[in-house]
């Protein structure tokens, strides 16, 4: 059995997290036609421009938002919030490239609802996983790289048994877990940690797993994990 945690540390800063998750099984996430999704995120780019309405690009509450969560917590310098990222690309003009179809559908949820959005191979998991404040060394390489660039401690982490899956809440991802064209089962996750996007979260969730389920043939379950349910099953 594994299961998805958040742990208590985490909770203590983030007393309102909320985590939607989406756990997707027989997926084909090969790449047929490169360009498949180019249309479709870039209408989600049209879509995300309410976003970044203000002029100064940090008044904006999306990027406010998670500016200040991660004053709460150790980073790394010039670490931001993977929709903080999305946004900035979008804001100076530059398009979001096709990758493989889950990231193409993740990336375009993202965009659209305006929450960061990440995804895992589940059968890359060793033991379960946390979401919780890295002991500082866990074992983390990231994709370009072969050397290990462990967390530090205090930062908030996703891990397994073997070591740490993302940095700074979905910022950098590591390469092991990492969603590629062979992923059968994967692992999405969507966050949230301000108390009032409950709404937005569940139907950034609901639409992404009609997508899974429609684009990519996928038998797909969701579920929110909080303070009051701070775990679940991820698989027997």
């Amino acid at each position: 059995m594994k299961k998805f945690i958040i742990g208590k540390d985490l909770m203590e800063i983030f007393p309102e997290v909320e985590i939607g998750i989406l756990v997707c099984n027989g997926i084909n996430n090969h790449v047929v036609d490169e360009n498949k999704y180019a249309d479709y995120l870039a209408n989600a780019q049209v879509e995300a421009q309410k976003y970044i309405a203000e002029d100064e690009f940090t008044a904006n509450p999306v990027i406010r938002t998670w500016r200040d969560a991660f004053y709460k917590f150790k980073t790394k310098k010039g670490a931001r919030c993977s929709i903080e990222a999305l946004l900035k690309r979008v804001s100076k003009g530059n398009d979001i490239g096709c990758i493989n179809p889950l990231v193409d559908l993740y990336n375009g949820i993202s965009l659209k609802y305006g929450v960061p959005v990440g995804g895992e191979d589940i059968d890359k998991f060793v033991g379960d996983v946390r979401l919780t404040l890295a002991e500082g060394g866990e074992e983390f390489i990231t994709y370009g790289s072969d050397e290990s660039d462990p967390p530090s401690e205090g930062e908030v982490v996703y891990k397994d048994d073997q070591g740490a899956i993302c940095r700074c809440f979905n910022w950098r991802e590591g390469i092991r877990t990492m969603l590629t064209e062979d992923t059968t089962n994967a692992f999405m996750i969507i966050e949230t940690i301000d108390g009032k996007s409950s709404e937005n979260l569940n139907a950034a969730l609901d639409e992404m797993k009609d997508l899974i389920e429609k684009e990519l043939g996928a038998t797909v379950t969701k579920h929110i994990v909080n303070s009051e349910n701070p775990e679940m099953v991820i698989c027997e």
